[in-house]
């Protein structure tokens, strides 16, 4: 996939993109800086990724100690946006390990779906985001890191994670910057939703 003879796409290619969205959950959440504009951000992303036919995959933290997906996060997984996008099913993967990719059950999900390209956002970013974008360089993933859909407890922190991503090879970017990107054209069908979706 977006292999131009040899050259590497420099820009995420929708047919080979998966969204990770790790721990975004009610008991973490609350404790993030920044918390609820990134929770604003991430219900962006998500609608966005919906919209685009992006496969997204959810996991939570230790749910029986840190609860689930806050109720916003679940409302833009699960509600029907237009006749194309009907309501989905929520179905999160469990984890204890910090890294996603330590998971059996998350890894078989990723490699079901069969794309290569990780548009990856969540909490916190220096501990399981971080761990899962390491690991999923590491297994030849391309990683996109959404910076304004991550968060720490503090900014220190979540600066050092995004560092550490960058230097790991780890592409940095942003919410709007990735669905403008996925979209590509003004003209594509779902431009308006879009565009209504970041004001």
């Amino acid at each position: 996939m977006g292999d131009n003879g040899g050259m590497r796409s420099l820009t995420i290619q929708k047919e080979d993109a998966v969204c990770v969205l790790i721990d975004i959950q009610e008991r973490l959440m609350p404790g993030m800086n920044n918390g609820a504009q990134m929770e604003e951000t991430m219900v962006k992303l998500v609608r966005g990724c919906r919209l685009l036919d992006i496969p997204i995959l959810v996991t939570q933290q230790y749910s029986k100690g840190l609860g689930l997906t806050t109720a916003a996060v679940i409302e833009a997984l699960t509600a029907s946006m237009n006749d194309q996008v009907p309501e989905a099913e929520f179905s999160p993967i469990e984890k204890t390990s910090f890294s996603a990719m330590k998971e059996p059950e998350f890894t078989k999900a990723l490699e079901g779906i069969n794309r290569k390209t990780v548009i990856l956002a969540g909490v916190e970013a220096h501990v399981c985001v971080l761990q899962t974008a390491l690991h999923l360089i590491e297994a030849g993933y391309t990683v996109y890191g959404v910076l304004d859909c991550m968060s720490s407890r503090t900014s220190e922190n979540k600066e050092l994670g995004q560092i550490r991503m960058a230097q790991s090879g780890v592409i940095v970017t942003g919410c709007e910057t990735v669905l403008f990107e996925l979209l590509a054209d003004a003209k594509a069908s779902v431009f308006k939703q879009i565009s209504a979706i970041v004001k």
